[in-house]
């Protein structure tokens, strides 16, 4: 079989890396750039993972192909990356030939570095001082490997369905930092076991609570992902379980009438957040006030009087259109993070799903306490459990507009029924995405399958 085209994703990682975010004086400021840098302690190993340049970075291609927003043709045709362009349309042919996509190459460097970082720790003995800190990066390396994984699953798998998860595909799971040892496709149901056991195990080493800088993972961050996963798979008494246990451990909301509405509204350690990403840098068109990215009317028209979020989350632009606005990274990217307004969401979610509309309504209740005005808030009431659905639903669209999970969303939804057609006119001609379909799993970049050899998607 050919080389594995992570080879050379990863060949010349370590000797490439920026200075990490999060460390002062590591190995990567004082090493020679001349030669291939070995990680070997503790700090060096830290430095990596906190190389948030790239590693907590998520795919932008399911966004760029869900219903959040609209584009006019003209600005539909000037999009210069091909993928980009032909993901909104959901193409035959997304790529036209042109490798090298951020959206796998930057996760699969990720979990190149979470395998390194394994790999280098299994070779050191931790002083009984060091032990802590040991098990804290033990368990990052896991939860980063695991979070590249999951986000890919989700833009190049079909969505999850325990009755074809045996034979459906999923992705490579390269569990090694030998860029020479071949990898195939696991199947999805092998995929996902890959993923929960990762985060089960980096749960017993990380710590309890959430660091200061917020491109760690903890404790709260792997019962987030979880109960994000596990609501994927439709799993809805797991759902349930691990939100609940997140926000036992962290459940602060912030008050959206404190903030105050310009480019960037949120600090990006603020006190909902639980773990910082954002999208693939190569794509503006969900930077902050893209002028041709175009709130979708039906989701800027579900807002009622003295709801905050859309003069905080929405920018108008200069051409008076409705665009992408403030988010939880305080700069120009969308965040795609883990915070305790999606966990309550989670929770609120599965217990109307099991038929408890007064927790489900408390739970939303809490949260749009803080994203209405005084004067407007009225609480939400229910009085059976497909009501309460539908009111946690609605509010799930509006409070998470551009965090790369509605097309994940899209996927679940379907699969339950709901039917949901997504569709594009550009010039006249209509495009559309119905339920099921086999687009939603987007193409493997063509570069990957032609030095690989795996199997590609069905279009």
């Amino acid at each position: 079989m050919k080389n594995f085209h992570i080879k050379q994703i990863c060949v010349l990682l370590l000797g490439s890396l920026g200075i990490a975010s999060c460390s002062k004086n590591s190995f990567l400021d004082v090493k020679p750039s001349t030669s291939l840098v070995v990680p070997s302690s503790l700090e060096d190993f830290q430095a990596l993972l906190d190389n948030d340049n790239f590693m907590n970075l998520t795919p932008v291609m399911g966004e760029l192909a869900s219903d959040n927003f609209y584009m006019p043709f003209a600005d539909w045709q000037a999009i210069y990356e091909p993928h980009e362009r032909n993901s909104y349309i959901w193409a035959k042919d997304i790529y036209e030939g042109k490798g090298g996509i951020e959206d796998w190459n930057v996760l699969y460097r990720q979990v190149f570095t979470s395998n390194a970082v394994l790999e280098g720790l299994e070779k050191s003995t931790p002083t009984a001082s060091g032990r802590q800190q040991w098990n804290a990066l033990k368990g990052s390396a896991l939860f980063f490997r695991a979070y590249a994984f999951y986000n890919l699953a989700m833009v190049f798998a079909l969505p999850y369905d325990a009755a074809s998860a045996g034979k459906d595909m999923g992705i490579p799971l390269r569990l090694s930092a030998n860029v020479n040892t071949p990898v195939q496709r696991a199947g999805l149901r092998e995929t996902i076991d890959k993923i929960l056991a990762d985060l089960h195990e980096a749960g017993k080493l990380l710590p309890g609570t959430i660091p200061e800088y917020r491109n760690r993972p903890s404790q709260p961050a792997v019962a987030a992902l979880l109960g994000r996963i596990y609501l994927s798979l439709r799993d809805y008494e797991k759902a349930a379980l691990y939100a609940d246990s997140c926000l036992r451990m962290h459940n602060k909301l912030i008050d959206y009438k404190a903030a105050t509405a310009g480019l960037f509204p949120f600090s990006k350690s603020n006190d909902e957040v639980i773990f910082q990403s954002t999208f693939t840098r190569t794509s503006i068109l969900l930077a902050l006030a893209s002028p041709g990215t175009i709130v979708d009317p039906p989701l800027l028209a579900a807002y009622k009087t003295g709801d905050l979020r859309p003069q905080l989350i929405f920018r108008k632009g200069w051409t008076g259109a409705v665009n992408p606005g403030g988010s939880y990274t305080q700069n120009i990217f969308q965040f795609t993070g883990l915070a305790t307004d999606e966990v309550y969401l989670i929770r609120a979610e599965c217990r109307a799903r099991a038929g408890q509309p007064g927790p489900a309504m408390d739970d939303i209740n809490k949260l749009l306490k803080n994203r209405f005005t005084s004067a407007d808030f009225v609480p939400l009431t229910a009085t059976d459990g497909p009501q309460a659905l539908s009111i946690v639903l609605d509010e799930r669209r509006k409070e998470m507009p551009f965090r790369g999970i509605r097309f994940t969303d899209l996927k679940r939804l379907n699969k339950e029924g709901y039917n949901i057609v997504v569709r594009r006119n550009l010039n006249g001609q209509v495009y559309e995405l119905a339920p099921n379909d086999i687009r939603y799993a987007i193409p493997i970049p063509p570069d990957e399958i032609n030095i690989s050899g795996i199997p590609q998607n069905n279009r």
